[in-house]
């Protein structure tokens, strides 16, 4: 990976970084979705320090290229989440039809 890339990559880190501080400080979002961007943080400090990981990672998954390993994992996290939203909503649901009973 190019040094001028590399650098990029790190300016954008650092500056998303920031990004996270300053929306959890002013508490614009929950701490835990915010667990999500600090991953996306380390995932690209690691990238800038070691570059070749990524490729790693997607050749030993079975992934073609790096850019579908990233869509992959990025579609998988918000299925979780969405699920997650869902369950709730039925728990949620439930608990109001429970109570109509009694």
């Amino acid at each position: 990976m190019p040094l001028d890339l590399r650098l990029a990559i790190l300016a954008v880190t650092l500056i998303l970084a920031f990004t996270i501080y300053k929306v959890l400080s002013k508490r614009i979002i929950p701490v835990k979705y915010s667990f999500l961007w600090w991953l996306a943080v380390v995932v690209l400090l690691i990238l800038v320090i070691i570059p070749d990981v990524l490729i790693w990672f997607a050749t030993k998954l079975g992934f073609q290229t790096i850019s579908n390993l990233v869509v992959g994992v990025f579609i998988v996290i918000l299925f979780f989440i969405t699920q997650k939203k869902k369950i709730t909503l039925l728990i949620q649901e439930v608990s109001i039809l429970k109570e109509k009973i009694k």
